[in-house]
C-alpha cells in the first residue's frame, strides 16, 4: 500500500480524521505509514478548513509502535546516519500534533505501545477503550524510545513516574492509565469510536482560534518563564477577545442560548 492508502484522511465539518490503516499488523509503523502520518499532520496544521483532529487506528487497535517483526527479518541494515535521519523525519508527526494550534484527540483502543503510545501522548486528549493495553514497551525490545514519549511522559507525569514506566515497561490497563492521568476518559469498547468522534467534533465546532490560543499558552508553560507565559496569555487573551466567536459567545450568554461558533 502507498502512504495515501496506509494513512487515511477524512474531513467532515471541520474535523479531520486521520486513520492508521495497517490492521493486519495492528497498525505497526513502517516507512510508508510514518511518511503518511507526517503528511497528514502537516495538512491538519496548515489547512484552514481543519479545525480539530481525530487520530485513530483501523481494526480496533491504535498502534503497537514500530514494526518489530520487520526489524527482525534480517534485512540489510541502513547506515547509522541514514537510520537516524529517517527516524527523526518520522518523529515530526508527534511535534506537529503537539504544537499545532488546533486540538487533537486520540482514539486509543486495542493497544498503544512504544512509538504508538508516544504519538498518542503527543495529542491533547485521549479517549481509551476499557480493554485497551498501554505500555512504553521499548526496554522489552532493547530500544531506548522515540517519537517524544520520554518528553511527553515526563511533562505529563513527572520524571519519577516516567522512569518507572520506561525502565520497567509495565502493561497498564485503561483504568490504571486513567488514574495516572495518561488518558482523558475510559469508555466501554463498543462506545469508544462514537465517544472519541463526539469529543473531537465538539472541538471542531468550538471557538477554533481561541482553542488554538489555549493550546499555545499551555505549550508555552512547558518551556517559558512565568513572565513570558503572562505575556503570551495577555496577547492571546486580547486577540481572542477580538474574534467573532467571542462576540457570538458573549451575545449567546446574554440571550441564554448555545453559541454558534464559526471558527473565526
Amino acid at each position: 500500500m502507498s502512504a495515501n492508502e496506509i494513512v487515511l484522511q477524512n474531513l467532515d465539518k471541520g474535523l479531520l480524521t486521520i486513520t492508521m490503516n495497517r490492521p493486519d499488523r495492528r497498525n505497526a509503523l513502517n516507512p510508508d505509514m510514518t511518511l503518511g502520518l507526517v503528511a497528514a499532520a502537516r495538512r491538519a496544521a496548515e489547512d484552514h478548513e481543519v479545525r480539530a483532529v481525530l487520530l485513530k487506528g483501523a481494526g480496533g487497535t491504535f498502534c503497537v509502535g514500530g514494526d518489530v517483526k520487520s526489524m527482525a527479518e534480517g534485512r540489510a541494515p541502513l547506515p547509522f546516519e541514514a537510520k537516524m535521519v529517517n527516524l527523526r523525519r518520522g518523529m515530526e508527526v508527534s511535534r506537529i500534533l503537539h504544537q499545532m494550534a488546533k486540538p487533537v484527540v486520540a482514539q486509543v483502543d486495542g493497544a498503544a505501545a512504544g512509538a504508538g503510545l508516544s504519538i498518542a501522548l503527543s495529542c491533547d486528549l485521549r479517549v481509551a477503550s476499557a480493554s485497551c493495553k498501554i505500555t512504553t514497551a521499548f526496554a522489552k525490545v532493547g530500544l531506548s524510545g522515540d517519537y517524544g514519549g520520554t518528553y511527553f511522559l515526563t511533562k505529563l507525569l513527572g520524571s519519577a513516574k516516567a522512569r518507572e514506566l520506561y525502565l520497567l515497561s509495565p502493561v497498564l490497563t485503561a483504568q490504571e492509565a486513567l488514574a495516572l492521568g495518561m488518558v482523558t476518559k475510559v469508555v466501554p469498547d463498543a462506545e469508544v469510536e462514537a465517544a472519541a468522534h463526539e469529543l473531537a467534533m465538539s472541538l471542531a465546532q468550538g471557538p477554533s482560534v481561541t482553542l488554538g490560543y489555549i493550546k499555545r499558552n499551555i505549550n508555552n508553560a512547558e518551556t517559558m518563564s512565568l513572565e513570558e507565559c503572562f505575556d503570551g496569555e495577555a496577547i492571546h487573551h486580547s486577540r481572542s477577545g477580538e474574534t467573532a466567536d467571542h462576540k457570538e459567545a458573549a451575545k449567546a450568554f446574554v440571550e441564554k442560548r448555545k453559541p454558534a461558533f464559526q471558527g473565526h
